[in-house]
């Protein structure tokens, strides 16, 4: 018999992702270790939209970056502008902007921003001497895309749509999670690692033993460091990165 796996993702996430893992014989139960707040617009902020087509690239990291980012878009242009390369980290943001009319970019394999930088049209945007990439996200970030840019002489701006908090009671629903026989944890990013470390709080030396997917190496690295002791290191953290991982590697009670 499978034991129920943890997804961390929204609860709408969530429960798509259960849907699909039922019709493997995996259960699994919903508890959201980020809360996206929304971030008012800034003067800046505007400015970057209204200016968008100075940008050779845009970088977009996630699907709420794209949903909030063509909701300014297109307040601020009656037609997506022309000449611009689109980057998505992940097929679940692509498809985002690619329902918006925008042609995407994305790699085959990986969702990181080394998998983007191998993409072969890459090597030709770090050739341009004026490179200027807009990257739409979060509060904070890696800074490896923007590294890469700025190591040839480009620039990189950032437009920044939100913030990703604990939700309230998280640490109470971890302890749930706990006594309904949870033996393993999707996670979907490195703050979610975070965000469950500090809340599992004294209940860590056990938590850190659940099987833990994560979407790359550099989560699994931090995961460990943590001391967690049963890492898969997916291809990523949609839907189908995350379903073929779990299932090739499932819980047996």
């Amino acid at each position: 018999m499978t034991s129920a796996v943890l997804l961390t993702r929204s609860d709408a996430d969530n429960q798509r992702l259960a849907g699909k893992l039922a019709g493997l014989g995996i259960p699994a139960l919903s508890v959201p270790l980020l809360r996206i707040d929304e971030l008012d617009e800034t003067p800046d902020q505007q400015r970057l939209i209204l200016d968008i087509d100075r940008y050779h690239a845009v970088m977009v990291v996630s699907p709420v970056a794209a949903r909030l980012g063509l909701e300014r878009l297109d307040a601020a242009w009656p037609q997506p502008p022309v000449g611009i390369d689109w980057f998505a980290v992940g097929e679940t943001t692509a498809s985002v902007l690619r329902e918006y009319g925008l042609p995407v970019h994305t790699p085959d394999s990986g969702q990181d921003s080394e998998a983007l930088l191998r993409l072969p049209i890459w090597s030709e945007l770090l050739a341009r001497p004026d490179l200027k990439v807009l990257v739409w996200r979060g509060v904070g970030g890696r800074e490896h895309l923007a590294n890469h840019v700025r190591a040839v002489g480009g620039q990189v701006d950032y437009l920044e749509l939100y913030r990703r908090e604990p939700p309230q009671g998280l640490a109470a629903a971890l302890e749930s999670a706990s006594q309904a026989d949870i033996r393993g944890i999707v996670l979907a990013s490195g703050q979610g690692l975070e965000h469950w470390h500090a809340a599992a709080g004294r209940r860590w030396p056990e938590q850190s033993t659940w099987r833990c997917w994560v979407p790359s190496q550099r989560v699994a690295e931090r995961a460990q460091a943590l001391g967690c002791t049963d890492i898969i290191v997916c291809e990523g953290a949609d839907d189908s990165a995350v379903l073929t991982a779990v299932a090739a590697h499932p819980l047996t009670r």
